[in-house]
């Protein structure tokens, strides 16, 4: 009964946190999916794109051991969700506001800042519900309904775009910001209790296993484009109409929802070996969206990318829940992610230049990094995922 009564409380937790993510990323993914053609419309070049885009992830994820570290220390987990996702949510619809790259930029960076600084307590507080749904279970239904959010948002942004141009886009956005802050007060205290600290484990150390895993994430990234390099792509080459890049990031945020959910219930089975699914989803995924001419390519292109990025958030997310004790996880998160974020911005800036000097060198060196990404993984324990 009581076992029963734990697991139903942890399912409602995930699906009210969910609630609040599903709003907050029909925010900021709604306006991530048109981020790219702002910017090309406002003048910016591939570098400048491949900067924001890499230095915003960057900022992003830099913040967050510092906020992992104060969430391990005081347990302040809901204060410092609410600076995050208040920051995160308002700079979205501020982006209507832009009118010189460089505007556009800070309030990308302010964005992905707010992000940072809330992600570590929330995955934390998810680590917790999957002690009893499985860790697998806990992060992917939480991606798909997120996820949910990240299809709705470039849909209503892409007809806002169609009606009225991006500012629209951007401004419309104020609605599912403000939805995200309210649902996210109506969470607030309805977490799983923290397990009992065992004896050293407020202070262990890390094993080997959770720094081969980081490198095997590190590498992973380095090879993964941006969406904001995407969208720039399209929208300076004509291969899709203003409208539809929009609409592309929907498919691939649609695919992301179902990639969490399928995968991580395989994770919770069969534990990190089901993360080869990554490089080997990533590995098409650039020549389709850089080097494709014909429009089918190009969605199939952004449905795999999206898969993959469901991976990434999810069941790559999982797997160190699976390798850290629960008194160290806001650091472990913290520490993972800010090696993840300077990796993304190496890698987007890295992107952009390839781009600049041709498409070919982007794809080349990006297929190069996932294939090295394998033998990474190989190396860590593929043991079932524990709790």
């Amino acid at each position: 009964m009581h076992h029963n009564t734990a697991r139903g409380g942890a399912l409602r937790f995930v699906i009210s946190i969910g609630i609040v993510s599903l709003f907050a990323d029909f925010t900021y993914e709604g306006g991530r999916s048109i981020v790219g053609s702002y910017l090309a419309v406002l003048g910016a070049g591939p570098i400048f794109v491949g900067m924001v885009a890499g230095l915003g992830e960057f900022l992003g994820y830099a913040v967050r051991l510092a906020s992992g570290r104060f969430v391990d220390r005081h347990r302040g987990h809901w204060r410092v969700m609410g600076v995050g996702y208040t920051l995160n949510m308002l700079a979205v619809p501020a982006l209507a506001l832009a009118t010189v790259p460089w505007l556009a930029g800070v309030l990308v960076f302010l964005e992905r800042i707010g992000k940072g600084i809330r992600n570590p307590a929330k995955d934390a507080l998810l680590s917790r519900a999957g002690r009893e749904l499985g860790h697998g279970y806990a992060f992917g239904l939480h991606e798909f309904l997120d996820q949910l959010g990240a299809v709705a948002g470039p849909l209503v942004v892409a007809a806002a775009v169609a009606f009225s141009g991006y500012r629209l886009g951007f401004a419309v956005l104020i609605v599912p910001a403000l939805l995200a802050l309210f649902f996210l007060r109506r969470a607030r205290g309805i977490q799983p209790d923290a397990a009992p600290v065992e004896k050293g484990h407020a202070r262990a150390k890390f094993d080997a296993r959770y720094y081969r895993y980081l490198a095997f994430s590190v590498v992973t990234i380095l090879g993964f484009s941006h969406f904001i390099l995407v969208a720039f792509h399209l929208q300076i080459t004509h291969r899709l109409s203003p409208p539809l890049i929009p609409v592309l990031f929907a498919v691939a945020m649609a695919t992301d929802a179902v990639a969490a959910l399928v995968v991580g219930r395989f994770f919770d089975r069969y534990g990190l070996k089901v993360l080869y699914a990554l490089p080997l989803l990533t590995l098409p995924t650039l020549p389709l969206l850089f080097l494709a001419v014909h429009p089918v390519w190009i969605w199939i292109g952004s449905g795999l990318w999206g898969a993959a990025l469901g991976v990434q958030e999810s069941t790559v997310r999982a797997g160190v829940a699976t390798l850290t004790p629960e008194a160290r996880r806001g650091t472990a998160y913290g520490l993972f992610d800010t090696v993840f974020g300077v990796s993304w911005f190496v890698g987007s800036v890295m992107m952009g230049a390839l781009y600049a000097l041709g498409p070919g060198w982007l794809v080349a060196v990006a297929v190069m990094l996932q294939l090295a990404a394998l033998p990474l993984l190989a190396t860590i324990n593929h043991g079932p995922a524990r709790a």
